[in-house]
């Protein structure tokens, strides 16, 4: 049976290839790519990759390369039907009953491609024509020049209501090919069949294989009641399925390793502009399941840029509610907020490629989102206030599907929750409210796309700390580190010594929180390396730290490992004792992390409240930092 190219590319955006090939091979993370052993020859090193953006595989030591269906074939010795059926089965999708109007059905849908490009080409023409003078106005008004309006084949509809119709005629073209398409405005009260497109920008649509299959107009006229319209649902266009700009933005987005996601077609060309060429915009509608899957395969962790508004706000709070109960485990969501009134075009304009950066680089987590939408939902003064914001938040995180992912987003919440109302943890049941007044609604919520993380910014509304309290490091700065712990000391030598150990592990360290900026430093620049370098060497860690001028900075984690664990940083060391030595310091470096955030919290609450549970609650979590202080000494002196 010959399947429809398009039913082919739903299989591949539903099922990424490491999901598939990962069924057979053991993958390990590496970089912005998976890496294994081939499943075609008996190796030692691995030389065989997997790239979810690119939707493909390739074994460098067979040569053998492909996608989701080769690899089954090649694997399995399935036929190309029999992969198709297999995965179309995992993936969700129904395949088409074989009949006799099939092969029909996929000549008129390359019909359609066809007619659908001779409109994109009659749209630039009138674009540059004599008829197209007040769209070339509005595009200049908004900084889109000739050499923009060619990258994107931006056009224009004239206004009268039978010109694209008439010249498609002309080219023998079938009325009902023009409706079809979504070209044409008709129905039961439309005596003859009109341009649905007319005196309108015109911003084509293509799919992921760079066909224009839709268009969105932009109306010139102010009193249309539609100011972006865009085509109807047709055998070539699926609204809630596709992004505009998908098709180049991809292996921009695998170059740089994130998309930024728009609001609209200008926005996605005014990125582009000033260098930034991995942006995408839903059509017209708020982000769905099957857009926000596209994404993922296009990057880990998308970057959602909303416009600073509450029309922009509200559309970041409605795409938490479909990412959660889809947020595979290693995908994400982070989210940008606009500074108020603008949007990415008016920041393009003017702050350049540097302010889109910046507010990029501010992207906030989809947990701080989460926590700030529910903030932000109600007040929090009374203890029933307080109990329907912990109930929101849970629901919400019971909605996620993975029980790991859920589980660490419920104790990233019951820490926030403790941190902002002095609530005292009761095992995995979750906790019981302290006597303490909380935050308030403005407590610890927004303010200008950032969260308030002043000291004491959780307080109660009203709370004034006493002069004493004002000297307790509560509310005072944290003093400088004179450099860093010896723990991150020793986690950050095995990483730069090691460079097999740094290439397998480059994601948790990623991950870490070190509270030197030495050792902050280091870890990015080692995550950089491992990213950016295959088969590391020694030799090449140290050059790139030294270029990155962190080559003191390294002497001085050396300097601070306990005696009990130099052995560490010995690039003859026995690489599994090593990497046993890592995962232990790790864990306990999480641990020290969760227990001096919990005391800080006990810390806030006796301030709030000197009652004798908030008493005691201090003094466990001491407890248990000093134990595994304790333990932690006796590990390094063994």
């Amino acid at each position: 049976m010959r399947y429809p190219p398009d039913l082919l590319d739903e299989i591949r955006a539903r099922l990424p290839v490491s999901e598939v090939v990962g069924r057979r091979v053991q993958l390990k993370k590496a970089g912005r790519e998976w890496k294994a052993l081939s499943p075609f020859n008996s190796e030692k090193t691995p030389s065989f990759y997997v790239n979810d953006q690119k939707g493909f595989y390739h074994c460098f030591s067979s040569g053998k390369h492909g996608d989701i269906f080769r690899f089954l074939m090649e694997t399995e010795g399935l036929s190309f039907p029999e992969a198709v059926e297999r995965l179309a089965q995992q993936a969700g999708v129904q395949l088409p009953t074989p009949d006799p109007g099939a092969r029909e059905r996929e000549t008129k849908r390359a019909g359609l491609v066809e007619v659908m490009e001779m409109a994109a080409a009659f749209f630039e023409g009138e674009l540059k024509g004599r008829r197209g003078g007040k769209a070339r106005d509005y595009l200049a008004r908004r900084g889109l020049g000739e050499d923009l309006q060619a990258r994107f084949r931006l056009g224009y509809a004239p206004s009268d209501r039978f010109a694209l119709r008439d010249h498609l005629a002309g080219k023998d073209v079938p009325l009902d090919t023009m409706v079809e398409a979504g070209l044409l405005v008709t129905g039961e009260d439309v005596n003859v069949p009109y341009d649905r497109f007319r005196d309108r920008v015109m911003f084509p649509i293509t799919d992921l294989r760079g066909r224009v299959v839709a268009f969105g107009g932009r109306a010139l006229q102010a009193d249309v009641p539609a100011k972006y319209l865009n085509s109807p649902e047709t055998p070539l266009f699926h609204k809630g399925a596709m992004l505009y700009n998908a098709h180049t933005a991809r292996k921009a987005a695998h170059d740089r390793g994130t998309v930024v996601a728009v609001e609209g077609y200008v926005d996605v060309i005014a990125l582009s502009a000033v260098g930034i060429p991995n942006a995408v915009a839903p059509l017209g509608t708020a982000l769905t399941e099957e857009q926000l899957a596209l994404l993922w395969r296009m990057a880990d962790e998308p970057i959602l840029c909303f416009d600073g508004d509450k029309a922009g706000r509200r559309a970041a709070f409605r795409a938490l509610d479909v990412a959660l109960p889809t947020l595979p485990v290693g995908k994400s969501l982070r989210f940008a907020i606009l500074p108020e009134g603008q949007d990415p075009d008016d920041l393009a304009r003017s702050g350049g490629a540097a302010a889109i950066e910046r507010v990029l680089s501010a992207a906030l987590p989809l947990v701080d989102v989460l926590w700030a939408r529910e903030l932000e939902a109600g007040p929090t003064e009374t203890p029933e206030h307080r109990a329907a914001l912990e109930r929101r938040l849970f629901a919400a995180v019971r909605t996620i599907k993975d029980e790991t992912l859920q589980r660490y987003f419920r104790e990233d919440v019951e820490t926030r929750l403790a941190a902002a109302f002095g609530a005292v943890k009761r095992g995995r049941g979750g906790y019981e409210p302290g006597r303490g007044r909380g935050t308030g609604r403005g407590g610890g919520g927004f303010r200008g796309g950032r969260f308030d993380e002043r000291p004491g910014a959780r307080l109660p509304t009203g709370f004034r700390p006493s002069p004493h309290l004002l000297r307790t490091r509560l509310f005072a700065p944290a003093p400088a580190e004179e450099g860093p712990h010896p723990r991150e000391a020793a986690i950050l030598a095995a990483f730069a010594t090691h460079p097999g150990i740094l290439e397998e592990q480059a994601d948790t360290l990623a991950e870490l929180d070190f509270a030197s900026p030495d050792a902050t430093a280091l870890q990015r620049c080692l995550v950089d390396c491992a990213v950016r370098h295959e088969g590391l060497s020694p030799e090449v860690v140290e050059a790139r730290l030294e270029r990155a001028g962190l080559s003191r900075a390294l002497e001085t984690v050396y300097e601070r490992i306990v005696p009990g664990l130099r052995w560490i940083s010995d690039p003859h060391a026995d690489p599994l004792r090593v990497e046993d030595a890592v995962r232990q310091a790790i864990h306990l470096h999480r641990r020290a992390h969760t227990l001096h955030t919990e005391l800080r919290a006990a810390e806030r609450a006796l301030a709030e409240d000197d009652s004798e549970a908030n008493l005691a609650w201090l003094r466990e979590i001491r407890a248990q930092l000093s134990s595994l202080e304790g333990a932690e000494a006796q590990r390094d002196d063994a």
